[in-house]
């Protein structure tokens, strides 16, 4: 590292802009900002990319779901087997309309490539009491290095129904419309997961999986070296479970079997993965696996992560969840105590010398770990 680098500086310089990575683009950077430079600030996982194009995350198909008992007890094992040995899988004939899907993205675009004055109104860091927030990385004050990208995030559920004035004019709309369709989408998501487990088809619902959305939508411009950067690092999602929407340039990978796997991106597909507490609930039956973005000379990439968990207080605290009970025996005895969902949360923000032990090497920690018996 240059000896003369004042990273704490750089840093406060770039969150003080509040025009993001955007930003840097916009005045031509040809060279990534040493903030930014995963390669000299941490050592990067040793997990090799597959070359085997053969290798890809399941697809199911939803087509017929509720038309057909033979189709959807198919369409159950195909979930029950990607969540037991993937935690990943792509969605198509979800319900969802294309146009819908489309706007979202253009919406989220839109928001991100206005005037930055009106963008600026959004940015803060105030998790604890917003619903609408923009800035770029959530961890910038504590990560190693920081991440290619910039976010606008919406909270949103049961207990926060959208209030419209505080959603930026942009994708006002849009934002509305597409997460009441993803609540309703993960309502048919828990109910096949339930029957996975060999549950009441309503066991999930009914104990509040599908309450809360927290959703950051990325933006993520192309970058002038992408091997050096990264658009979002090593983690496993904190959800019951997250329904991804992407575009089609791709970059997503999960890591299965010890090798990364590109999610390639299928027209008009969502990817829905298992979060930790979801692993956490099925005691291990599903698995919450680990993921990370690449940055890519090409963009901007725009996502939009539904991560189904309560956010605030009270909702975030006000439940506890552990093993279900209708899972365990004296073969399966329960592997964590119960928790609530406030005490996951708080593992999105590790100490500085936390991050770097949790992306070391090919030693990558659960934040499940805390939680075990």
């Amino acid at each position: 590292m240059e000896c003369n680098y004042d990273r704490k500086n750089e840093m406060k310089a770039f969150d003080e802009s509040k025009a993001g990575v955007k930003g840097l683009v916009d005045v031509g950077v040809s060279k990534i900002p040493l903030l930014f430079n995963h390669k000299q600030n941490i050592k990067l996982e040793e997990f090799p990319v597959s070359t085997n194009t053969g290798i890809k995350i399941p697809l199911i198909d939803f087509d017929g779901i509720n038309k057909d008992a033979c189709l959807r007890c198919k369409i159950i094992d195909e979930v029950k087997s990607s969540c037991e040995k993937w935690g990943f899988f792509q969605l198509i004939n979800h319900g969802i309309e294309a146009s819908i899907l489309e706007e979202m993205i253009e919406g989220i675009c839109r928001f991100h490539e206005q005037d930055l004055e009106v963008k600026k109104e959004f940015y803060t860091r105030d998790y604890y009491t917003k619903n609408v927030l923009y800035h770029s990385n959530y961890n910038l004050h504590e990560a190693p290095a920081a991440c290619w990208r910039d976010t606008l995030t919406f909270i949103t559920g049961v207990y926060r129904p959208p209030i419209p004035e505080e959603l930026p004019a942009t994708c006002r709309d849009i934002m509305i419309n597409y997460t009441k369709e993803i609540m309703k989408l993960g309502k048919t998501v828990y109910e096949l997961l339930s029957e996975a487990l060999g549950l009441n088809p309503n066991y999930l619902n009914d104990i509040g999986c599908a309450d809360g959305i927290f959703a950051p939508c990325h933006y993520y411009p192309a970058c002038p070296e992408p091997h050096l950067a990264m658009g979002l690092t090593t983690h496993a999602d904190t959800s019951f479970i997250t329904i991804l929407l992407q575009d089609q340039i791709g970059g997503l990978q999960v890591l299965h079997e010890n090798q990364w796997i590109d999610v390639t991106p299928v027209p008009g597909a969502l990817v829905v993965n298992v979060g930790d507490l979801l692993q956490l609930i099925s005691n291990d039956k599903f698995i919450s696996s680990y993921h990370r973005v690449v940055a890519k000379n090409e963009g901007p990439r725009i996502s939009v992560a539904c991560i189904f968990r309560t956010h605030h207080h009270p909702e975030n605290s006000s439940k506890l969840y552990g093993p279900i009970l209708e899972l365990l025996s004296e073969k399966n005895p329960p592997l964590y105590r119960q928790i609530t969902v406030k005490e996951i949360v708080k593992q999105l923000h590790p100490k500085k010398n936390e991050e770097s032990s949790h992306q070391s090497g090919n030693q990558l920690q659960s934040a499940l770990r805390k939680f075990k018996l």
